[in-house]
């Protein structure tokens, strides 16, 4: 693993939301050109055009714990609801619906469009895998690992879902028909969290205690790499339109990137104590980030 300081001219924009105590949490790409993310404290799903206009969405009184948004196979938006035990939807107009999950205190998190046109989820407090259809029909899968606490998911390149378990110290695998494999971590307390494919084909995560990016091949084989930041904290991970992997470091107050030969460098964000969540590519080639202190922001790599 090698460490660098950033070499490439960048700058990096905030958008201040409206409403101060927001808490921007997940953010991801649009159908319709925009950026879209949760405020997990507001109780609003909010929309960020690529030149800051913003506008925002009130959730019903019903609709809290507002966490992971990504787009979904309708061309609407769907967000998980933890507190609220629900899914719920938005379409690019504004309009919002949900639906509740059969298992109480779930605590739905992690959200993706699979491969089968089915909403997948990860449900923290029942330690289960999810998928829901676009007429609220819900299957449920128990995971293997008691207290797993699955976290994240994205679709892998052998078009199944992987995610992270966050306490089970572990990477999984699901297929659209249910069948569960996991592989364990190295370290013991690693505590993975974000998950997603890459460019080459594997899968990167975080390990948010274990302070390392991690990389899992479809068959099972796992290589890690340190930050060189102590306590960095990593959360969310994304695929950058420049063939590297972005995470958030809300420990350090942080945008990381990581080459696919393990090269990592890291761009500070200029407002202290950001808290930096959710991350995704935007449409305008930057990348946009979820900071709990109230902010979008945008890092533009600038070509050289």
């Amino acid at each position: 693993m090698q460490h660098k300081q950033p070499e490439q001219a960048y700058s990096f924009n905030e958008y201040t939301l409206p409403r101060p105590d927001s808490g921007p949490y997940g953010i991801t790409a649009g159908p319709d050109g925009a950026l879209w993310f949760t405020e997990q404290q507001a109780n609003r799903i909010g929309r960020i055009s690529t030149n800051g206009e913003i506008v925002e969405y009130p959730l019903p009184p019903e609709h809290t714990g507002a966490l992971v948004i990504c787009p979904g196979p309708d061309g609407a938006l769907w967000f998980s609801l933890a507190q609220s035990n629900r899914i719920g939807r938005i379409s690019t107009d504004g309009k919002i619906s949900s639906y509740a999950l059969p298992t109480p205190a779930s605590s739905p998190y992690g959200l993706v469009s699979g491969p089968d046109g089915l909403l997948w989820f990860t449900a923290l407090g029942s330690h289960r895998l999810g998928k829901l259809n676009l007429d609220g029909k819900v299957t449920e899968y128990e995971l293997p690992t008691p207290g797993a606490f699955p976290s994240m998911l994205t679709v892998g390149k052998d078009q199944a879902l992987w995610f992270s378990e966050n306490q089970g110290n572990k990477i999984g695998r699901i297929t659209t028909e249910g069948t569960i494999s996991e592989f364990a971590l190295p370290a013991a307390q690693s505590g993975p969290v974000g998950i997603t494919s890459g460019p080459d084909g594997a899968l990167w995560f975080v390990e948010i205690l274990g302070n390392r990016i991690g990389r899992i091949t479809i068959e099972g084989a796992i290589s890690e790499y340190e930050l060189p930041t102590p306590n960095a904290r990593p959360h969310a991970i994304t695929s950058g339109p420049d063939g590297a992997l972005w995470f958030t470091e809300w420990g350090s107050n942080q945008i990381g990137r990581i080459t696919l030969t393990g090269e990592i460098s890291e761009y500070a964000i200029p407002t202290p104590q950001a808290e930096p969540h959710g991350i995704t590519a935007g449409p305008d080639g930057a990348l946009w980030i979820a900071e709990e202190a109230n902010r979008i922001g945008q890092l533009i790599i600038k070509a050289e």
